[in-house]
């Protein structure tokens, strides 16, 4: 049994790690031995997203889906193609989303800065596709991206093939 400031110490750390935004780094020495602590997904960066819509049409792009969670703040532009499922409501339509995009086999989740709703979201989101597909016939790789459409849209906000729908107004 580990004395409680250990056991506080243990359980300090692995809420560190759950909000860590390196996913290569989450682990935890333990006395039976190593403990790991990973994340349902990885990162990608707005770069990598650019070049992976860049190289296909968004209208034959299947092996890759854009899933926005902004709420009211998706008003004033977003990815090209990218599907809304605003965070306030992801719990009732995640099952849907699932069903959904069981054959694609790369997901993106975002939100404004990707630093709470977009990550949340990505991790319900995979938690609900293994209890439904527990041996799924189509691997699928989740992902979030770093820095989120703040980031993605402050470099390519004048790029028609990576934004639409965007308003200068909102992003001042």
């Amino acid at each position: 049994m580990l004395p409680i400031s250990r056991l506080l110490c243990t359980r300090i750390l692995a809420k560190r790690c759950a909000y860590s935004t390196d996913a290569e780094n989450l682990g935890l020495e333990t006395k039976a031995g190593r403990m790991s602590f990973s994340l349902p997904f990885k990162y990608i960066s707005a770069e990598q997203l650019a070049e992976i819509i860049k190289a296909k049409p968004a209208e034959t792009l299947k092996d890759l889906v854009v899933v926005d969670v902004r709420d009211s703040d998706f008003v004033g532009g977003n990815i090209v193609s990218a599907l809304n499922y605003p965070s306030d409501t992801f719990h009732a339509t995640v099952d849907e989303l699932v069903e959904k995009l069981e054959n694609v086999p790369r997901v993106v989740f975002h939100c404004y800065l990707s630093q709470a709703r977009g990550p949340k979201a990505a991790r319900i989101y995979a938690e609900t596709r293994n209890n439904r597909y527990p041996n799924p016939s189509t691997p699928q790789e989740i992902f979030v991206l770093r820095d989120g459409f703040s980031g993605f849209q402050s470099r390519y906000r004048h790029d028609p093939e990576l934004i639409e729908k965007f308003d200068k107004y909102y992003h001042d």
